[in-house]
């Protein structure tokens, strides 16, 4: 098994969702940053509770070589889209996604079938297939 698995099912064993997990440097700080969802939100307990959950796991089989710090949290409001269950679970939200061939699509998810992604953008519908995305993320107006 692979080491996002195994964390998939940590999370999962305590009522969450893995989200996603990044590598990310932040100056001269490495952070394993974790994303975990539930649709009554993420409470600070939780997450703590999945960082004693996971951290003996990465004690065994480090995320990456060298000093890191491990991060468990909320993917946001504002979060990038990866895989198709990251769009079908953004139903209804508006997200931002460049194609490409450097297209720009803003608008919100209607629905996700086959590896098709449907975006109402004004009054319209375009079908974008899933394949021709190279950056997602959701986003909100305030």
């Amino acid at each position: 098994m692979s080491l996002n698995s195994d964390i998939k099912n940590m999370v999962e064993s305590i009522g969450l969702n893995f989200y996603d997990a990044v590598v990310t440097n932040e100056g001269e700080e490495t952070i394993f940053r974790i994303s975990v969802s539930h649709p009554d939100g993420v409470s600070m307990d939780k997450c703590v509770e999945a960082t004693h959950l996971i951290s003996p796991l990465l004690d065994v089989t480090p995320p990456v070589s060298g000093v890191y710090r491990l991060e468990v949290g909320s993917p946001g409001i504002e979060r990038l889209l990866k895989t198709l269950d990251h769009f079908a679970s953004s139903i209804g939200e508006k997200v931002s996604l460049l194609l490409d061939d450097k297209t720009k699509v803003r608008g919100s998810v209607e629905k996700v079938e086959n590896k098709t992604i449907f975006v109402k953008v004004e009054d319209e519908t375009v079908e974008v297939p899933y394949n021709d995305i190279v950056k997602a993320k959701t986003y909100f107006e305030w």
